[in-house]
């Protein structure tokens, strides 16, 4: 019977195309990572890796073995995790991705509750507006929009995705109010990058009876965070397309205004991501739950609503 541990460091080099990233993953040495898989190799007879100076490839042989290990592997592991939580209940480190903004307006503000309600859990929380790998980079779940489902990983939907033109009262002042989207090419528009492709998507407009029509915004500036985009827009200088989460608090305390409140962009859904496994972990299960449980407590899907 060979070794969980050279399995489990067959599968993360498999994963991660090398051995050094797959030694940091598992809080390894690289050397013993190779040594681990080497032994593996030699247990079954059978090369599992193409070895070169600069990459690590799979032999036909490791591809149908990482196929069949792999996915018992994390039943395993989540097997035992949920045995050795403490005193039964969910525990160990809970690596979450979530975007900067929206993670510390409405999930870090959960921690208090979440930890008394689990306390062997420790969070291990991650805050950017790119959208991670869940698997290669060991993440338990992530929330987001967005996301391309790999292999093994599953979305929950907590709340539409839209996205709203906002701007301060004072950009008003001397400017008339747009009626329609055509008069957006008056106004000065603060603009975002997308994280991923560095450029700025050019989303159309939807009304109630699903008509559409392109945004038409003067580019004044161009921002990469949509909070930095709220902010230059509460000073009054111009008008900005935000998601819903990240508007909120600026509509609901009137720092800024929705501009053609009869408009809005879908921007797809807002969802938690997290590995399809039969075994889910402890930790895992115990925070998609706490999650859903909050939004559905807090119409929070109602808010981020754009209608």
């Amino acid at each position: 019977m060979e070794s969980m541990s050279g399995i489990e460091c067959f599968v993360r080099s498999a994963e991660a195309g090398s051995f050094s990233e797959a030694a940091r993953r598992l809080s390894l040495t690289p050397a013993a990572v190779s040594k681990n898989v080497a032994k593996l190799e030699s247990n079954l007879g059978v090369r599992l890796f193409q070895r070169s100076t600069r990459s690590l490839t799979l032999t036909e042989a490791g591809e149908r073995f990482l196929a069949e290990v792999s996915s018992g592997l994390a039943i395993i592991q989540s097997a035992v995790a949920n045995l050795t939580s403490a005193d039964g209940q969910p525990a160990g480190a809970l690596k979450i991705s979530m975007g900067t903004g929206f993670g510390r307006a409405y999930i870090v503000p959960l921690l208090g509750n979440f930890l008394q309600r689990y306390p062997a859990i420790v969070p291990d929380w991650h805050f950017d507006n790119r959208r991670v790998d869940m698997v290669a980079e060991g993440f338990d779940a992530a929330i987001g929009g967005g996301f391309e489902l790999p292999p093994g990983v599953i979305a929950r939907s907590l709340a539409p995705a839209h996205g709203v033109l906002v701007a301060a009262p004072d950009y008003f002042t001397n400017k008339t109010l747009p009626q329609s989207p055509i008069d957006l090419a008056q106004h000065d528009g603060i603009l975002i990058r997308s994280p991923q492709t560095g450029r700025v998507r050019p989303w159309p407009l939807r009304n109630h009876a699903n008509e559409q029509m392109p945004i038409t915004l003067r580019i004044r500036m161009t921002m990469s965070d949509p909070d930095a985009a709220c902010e230059a827009a509460q000073l009054g200088l111009g008008i900005t397309l935000i998601a819903m989460p990240n508007a909120l608090p600026y509509l609901e305390s009137k720092k800024l205004l929705r501009v053609l409140p009869d408009w809005y962009v879908d921007m797809g859904t807002l969802s938690l991501y997290f590995t399809a496994q039969k075994l889910l972990p402890a930790k895992t299960r115990a925070f998609v739950d706490f999650i859903v449980e909050h939004f559905r407590t807090q119409k929070l899907a109602q808010r981020f609503s754009a209608f």
